[in-house]
């Protein structure tokens, strides 16, 4: 009886210390502020995959911790409400929609392409930081490829004043925000997406579509000014 107690007194400290070292992050669906721009005039399609909705990121960090950073459905939410203002009209499909049975000048499909982070134990820092990298693949009304372009977004958030897991919340807010001002400033001039209102691409261009990166996409301007969002970095909130 006594051992058995005492493997039971074992076990228990053992699943103790396991959820001392797991962590949870829920992302929550994020509200921008209407940014200071005037809209494209363009009907768009938005394609919203179905691993938006299902994201999770997990990854243990050297050896001791392991954090689970659920985005769940924050980047549907996300690109819904950018390209709300950005164009004069958006169609949201699902994953099973058919695009033949909507009328749009273009259609954009997001997919996460990288999703990275650091704590304080790696960074030997007290911040916390999370590095989004979006694809957009961009489409015209007849289904062929227009262009491609990538966005890399950064956002950070201290630890001071916060608990661990609401820093890398704030932090991976403050990236999709970091997203959406690049994506406002940048996307038209990389990818070319207002041409389309005038009809499908020319069949010559089909051999070579247009990719772009977000960091030479406008000579190194900033986000800054387009929408009130308090910068990438909460130091100074």
């Amino acid at each position: 009886m006594i051992a058995t107690r005492h493997l039971s007194s074992v076990a228990l400290l053992i699943a103790l210390f396991s959820a001392g070292c797991a962590s949870n992050v829920k992302v929550a669906e994020p509200t921008l502020p209407k940014p200071h721009i005037d809209k494209l005039p363009l009907d768009v399609a938005l394609r919203i995959p179905d691993e938006f909705n299902h994201f999770v990121h997990e990854e243990n960090v050297l050896g001791r911790e392991t954090w689970t950073i659920d985005l769940g459905a924050a980047n549907a939410t996300f690109f819904k409400q950018l390209f709300g203002f950005m164009f004069d009209k958006v169609i949201v499909l699902g994953p099973d929609d058919d695009a033949m049975d909507y009328t749009f000048d273009a259609l954009i499909e997001p997919v996460i392409e990288g999703f990275e982070f650091s704590v304080p134990n790696q960074s030997k820092t007290e911040a916390f930081a999370v590095w989004i990298r979006y694809r957009m693949q961009i489409y015209d009304s007849a289904g062929n490829s227009a262009s491609t372009w990538t966005v890399s977004a950064y956002g950070k958030s201290q630890k001071e004043g916060l608990g661990g897991s609401k820093a890398l919340q704030r932090a991976a807010e403050l990236a999709m925000r970091d997203a959406a001002a690049l994506i406002l400033l940048h996307m038209n001039k990389a990818t070319k997406i207002s041409a389309l209102a005038d009809g499908p691409i020319d069949i010559s261009q089909l051999e070579s579509p247009v990719v772009a990166d977000n960091a030479s996409a406008d000579g190194g301007i900033g986000p800054v000014g387009i929408f009130a969002i308090g910068g990438i970095d909460n130091d100074s909130e």
